[in-house]
């Protein structure tokens, strides 16, 4: 079973939390707590494999309970369960090694979707000791991302964070019609060339549609959605 800790500050969400990952198998909820001080002593005093984390706490950020878990040592892994969407976060979690990212409000099925991906990617990686080939990584990591595999590694020149920033940030708007590379640029603090290179790298590995939108006089601009 995955040990998994709920972190949310509000008492009644984090009861539907738990309720939820005790519905998904393979999963047991061993606790909620409402504050990042209490989250960093649960982990200090019980195995938990998992962390379910609001990033709007009380006493802490979630960035700061994620550093907090580092720098005591624990590897313990982290979901972002929150309401975020500032692609600062966005690119600092990824940073930390957050490895799924929830946006509130969501669906009990998209709950259980991020749990069963990364259950895959447990599974994947195998023991925690030994050795893992490079298929066993990809592998691993296509499960993670789910819905068309893993991400494409960056060609030479491309930054690996910056493509996994703009992964999460079209994946956090799968719904609506698209970013333009404008867009993308500004919120990823990178150049509208920049955001298109990494755009057209997500397109053209099958990973993004392209669409071209038209609004005013000249050339239709083109948005980009995650599939």
């Amino acid at each position: 079973m995955t040990r998994t800790l709920v972190v949310e500050d509000d008492p009644r969400i984090a009861d539907a939390h738990v309720q939820f990952t005790d519905r998904v198998a393979g999963f047991a909820a061993v606790g909620a707590v409402h504050r990042g001080a209490d989250a960093l002593d649960f982990v200090d005093r019980e195995p938990v494999d998992l962390l379910l984390l609001d990033f709007y706490l009380p006493d802490m950020s979630g960035l700061e309970v994620c550093r907090g878990l580092r720098a005591r040592g624990h590897l313990t892994d982290v979901i972002a369960v929150t309401s975020a969407r500032d692609v600062e976060i966005v690119r600092s979690v990824v940073a930390l090694g957050v490895v799924q990212y929830l946006l509130k409000p969501f669906t009990f099925a998209a709950f259980r979707d991020r749990l069963e991906r990364y259950a895959a990617y447990r599974r994947e990686l195998g023991p925690t000791e030994g050795a893992t080939g490079q298929q066993d990584v990809d592998r691993a990591l296509a499960a993670l991302r789910g819905g068309g595999g893993a991400t494409p590694p960056p060609p030479k020149g491309m930054s690996g964070e910056t493509l996994e920033a703009v992964v999460v940030l079209l994946r956090s708007e799968s719904g609506g019609e698209g970013l333009s590379a404008s867009r993308v640029g500004e919120l990823t603090g990178t150049s509208r060339v920049t955001a298109r290179r990494y755009l057209e790298h997500l397109a053209d590995s099958g990973l993004v549609e392209r669409r071209p939108r038209r609004g005013g006089q000249g050339r239709p601009e083109l948005r980009y959605r995650w599939r």
